[in-house]
């Protein structure tokens, strides 16, 4: 590890960093008393060169009575902060303009033990080919909480402060008097001060000088174990004199095992009192302690199920995983319903019993209830599960437990690739075809794919991707390599368990319908299937592009459409149900406000909604098919914890007759009853500003209509659309992803687009429009003076949101061809033209252009 580091460390400019001195404490340079840590400091303001953002080394001395290794995580101060690093090695020597008595101590040890050589390779080469500092990119793959700053704060004194006192200083520091004053523990910070009060800094230095307030630190508590009291049976025989609720409690005892967390032995004896179990601690009959308890995700109890029966082709497939033990990139292409789980299961069991773990990627959270059911069905209490839904001690913890190396199964979202399990024997990417595996939000925005074939090669196991669709990349990287390349494996599950057929696709041209005189969002052939399940006693899927009521509001008199203040686009009006508040709702930064009854710029009366929304949808349902009863699956009813799996479970045990929902519910699900399949408008996905539209939408029609027919009833798929003969629906139709390939694959070579060739977007947003395109302009002309000519440069252009959150958005599109080798400019100068005022991001590889 600590050559990796340095190796990272060497390409970086200047000179190492030493801190200012915090005591005159002396140690002999023979021992590794000193340690050089990466500080988690961007933009410091010790660094005069505003172009110099590159993260340094700083040397810090070890206490005598601390114990730190490379690898902790620690606080240091930092100038007037105590700030959080990674120790990245001792030292035993300073440069000679430097003497012992000028280094700090290290503040605390905040972790240990959280890296490891090959994962440190891991998050070099993510900071590296994604044009992230290498600090950013280990705060974004540890668990939240372990990197957080102190801060400076404010407050009064208040015996020192006489009355009247605001008369008798300068308009700021009569101003930050006052607003001590107002709050009830006369406290602030120093950055809402600054935000509040103009000329704050000399304010605050004049309220200093005459002692009327106070500066402290604040340090952030770091994320700790949760410890909780045990009670311990110590006794064999009961003893005589006991009350019957003594003994009751014992009983109880030994019946668990002899020992309990004391919050469950008062549940299991519904009792809120503790004095029977201190009473019985008197007599010496338990031991009440407090220990460590781990917090992980509660899970229901699964009943323990075998392997089943494989299929022919199954079989094949899982023979072939169980023969890999290097690194080697395995596509398990198989259609919905073919039993690529189980696939997954039966290559898992036997890593288990060598002692080494499986890590599943899946993309959505909303797939990890069933996921884990079926892997504690199998493994039980070996299997945990890690994404951003968990709580921060939930995280934490179920971080740590992975340390030790017990063989183990992890089932989360993409964070989960970080996941530091040291004996890692496979990784699979379950739905590898879906773009939520690419981080597009924050830096680094690492695509979980990429990182994972990393991640093979640095621990030496081989990836499944497995899908019903595969993305392109995957397709062509395997197929090209497969007779090429020893570490290349197609394999196929052509058919469905059971023999079970492919549900049939009806398309619905959606123009008929209007010509005939149905205004219904449902067409006639899905109004007769929806008639259809409640006296068969089966369930249905409905699948909308979109949440929310409609997609926008509009004026039939004057044309105005309601847009967000903030953002370039319409709001979306929202109607949870009937006497609700009636909302329009930004799906960017989340606006909000009421439904105005009038247009705002005619006041005309017609001002109505447009478009179709899950919310939309589930009204329909209730007002044409009474009888059937409907739950809504989108981000809006499943913000909650663990909403996901309450959801889902009403739908499985058959409280509800229809499932309404978004992109969410087309990955993975596998619901028995299921035999119909409605898309409201499959129009949506098919004409979007994105090279990668067709493939998406075929992506997204195929996995939805995969959810029918899944149990012993046939099922049967209805799309509407106003564009039946588009090429993408024939493809679904028929169930023929080979199809859609042959089309695809030629549009994109054609272009020099992935999967063929690079592209890199480049990302600008200010709050003034006119500096971010001035500086998207320059940027683009110095790219257009060091770029090669492999590179095909594209802007800058405005986004196809120019405005998002108050932000104007510019962009530059690097396409570099096929075989072209891709540099990247220096990213010092990049910066030299970025003012403070205008934000840049990197996106390498990206899915979206937008």
């Amino acid at each position: 590890m600590l050559e990796n580091v340095s190796n990272y460390m060497s390409m970086s400019s200047g000179s190492l960093l030493v801190a200012q001195p915090r005591s005159s404490y002396i140690v002999e340079p023979s021992s590794p008393q000193w340690i050089e840590v990466l500080v988690d400091c961007p933009n410091i303001q010790e660094l005069d060169n505003k172009e110099d953002k590159s993260y340094k080394l700083y040397t810090y001395s070890i206490p005598c009575d601390f114990k730190v290794t490379p690898g902790d995580i620690v606080s240091v101060p930092f100038g007037t902060q105590i700030l959080r690093g990674v120790v990245i090695r001792y030292t035993y020597s300073f440069p000679d303009h430097i003497s012992y008595n000028q280094v700090k101590n290290i503040y605390d040890v905040i972790a240990s033990g959280f890296f490891t050589t090959t994962y440190f390779k891991l998050l070099e080469k993510v900071s590296s080919y994604y044009c992230t500092d290498l600090i950013t990119v280990i705060k974004a793959a540890l668990p939240p909480g372990l990197f957080t700053k102190s801060q400076r704060r404010i407050r009064l004194r208040q015996d020192n402060i006489p009355p009247g006192a605001e008369m008798f200083c300068r308009t700021a520091a009569a101003k930050i008097l006052s607003l001590l004053q107002q709050q009830k523990d006369g406290d602030y910070s120093v950055k809402y001060i600054q935000r509040e009060v103009t000329g704050a800094r000399q304010g605050i230095q004049e309220l200093t000088k005459k002692r009327w307030i106070e500066s402290y630190l604040k340090t952030t508590r770091k994320t700790q174990a949760k410890k909780q009291k045990i009670v311990t049976l110590i006794v064999e025989q009961f003893p005589h004199d006991l009350t019957s609720k003594q003994l009751e409690f014992l009983q109880v005892l030994r019946r668990k095992g002899g020992e309990l967390w004391l919050t469950d032995l008062l549940d299991v004896l519904e009792t809120k009192s503790d004095s029977v179990v201190k009473a019985l601690a008197k007599k010496e009959c338990v031991v009440i302690k407090y220990r460590e308890r781990l917090r992980f995700l509660e899970n229901p109890k699964q009943k323990q199920e075998q392997n089943k029966v494989l299929t022919p082709q199954q079989n094949e497939a899982l023979k072939i995983i169980n023969s890999l033990e290097n690194y080697s990139e395995i596509l398990l292409h198989g259609v919905t319903g073919s039993g690529k789980t189980e696939v997954y299961l039966q290559a898992i069991s036997p890593l288990l019993e060598q002692g080494k773990s499986a890590l599943i990627l899946v993309p959505e959270i909303a797939l990890t209830p069933q996921l884990t059911d079926r892997f504690r069905a199998r493994f039980g209490d070996k299997v945990y599960v890690y994404h951003s839904n968990l709580s921060k001690g939930e995280r934490y913890d179920t971080w740590r437990q992975m340390l030790p190396g017990e063989p183990q199964v992890i089932i989360g979202t993409r964070s989960a690739i970080f996941a530091p399990l040291p004996n890692l024997g496979l990784i699979i990417l379950d739905e590898e075809h879906d773009s939520s595996f690419k981080q597009t939000q924050v830096s680094p925005t690492y695509n979980a794919k990429t990182v994972a074939k990393w991640r093979g090669e640095l621990e030496n196991c081989p990836i499944i991707f497995g899908s019903a669709t595969p993305s392109l990349e995957s397709w062509i990287s395997v197929k090209s390599s497969q007779y090429s390349s020893s570490n290349s494996y197609y394999l196929s599950l052509p058919e469905r368990i059971g023999f079970r057929p492919l549900p049939p696709v009806k398309i619905v041209d959606m123009r008929e319908e209007l010509k005939q005189g149905n205004r219904s969002v449902f067409s006639r052939p899905l109004q007769e299937a929806l008639r259809n399940l409640k006296e068969k006693n089966q369930q249905g899927i409905l699948f909308i592009n979109r949440r929310g009521y409609s997609t926008f509001v509009s004026c039939r008199s004057c044309g105005y459409v309601m847009e967000c203040p903030d953002c370039d686009v319409s709001l979306s009006y929202h109607y949870t149900h009937e006497g609700a508040t009636e909302l329009l709702r930004c799906h960017y930064c989340n606006h909000t406000q009421i439904q105005p009854s009038n247009c705002p710029e005619c006041n005309s009366p017609y001002f109505k909604f447009f478009g179709s929304g899950t919310q939309k949808v589930t009204q329909a349902l209730k007002q044409e098919f009474p009888e059937l009863k409907s739950l809504r699956f989108d981000s809006d009813t499943t913000r909650t914890k663990g909403s996901h799996r309450r959801l889902l479970e009403e739908f499985s045990r058959g409280e509800a007759d229809i499932l309404v929902g978004t992109q969410m519910l087309t990955k993975g699900l596998d619901l028995a009853q299921v035999t119909l399949v409605g898309v409201v408008s499959a129009d949506g996905l098919l004409y979007l500003s994105d090279y990668r539209a067709a493939e998406r939408a075929f992506q997204t029609l195929t996995q939805v209509a995969g959810r029918a027919g899944r149990g012993d009833e046939p099922g049967q798929v209805i799309i509407q659309t106003y564009s039946p003969e588009n090429s993408v629906i024939q493809a679904v139709k028929n169930h023929d992803y080979y199809r859609f390939i042959e089309e695809e694959l030629p549009r994109r070579e054609e272009l020099n687009f992935p999967p063929y060739g690079r592209l890199i977007l480049v990302q600008l947003s200010s709050l003034d429009a006119i500096e971010v395109q001035n500086t998207a302009q320059q940027l683009g002309n110095y790219f257009h003076e060091t770029i090669g000519l492999d590179c095909e440069i594209l802007g800058p252009a405005p986004a196809s949101i120019m405005r998002v959150a108050k932000r104007y958005r510019w962009q530059i599109l690097l396409k570099f061809l096929p075989d072209a080798r891709v540099i990247i400019p220096e990213m010092e100068n990049w910066h030299k033209l970025c003012p403070n005022s205008v934000s840049l991001k990197i996106d390498i590889d990206p899915l979206h252009i937008n």
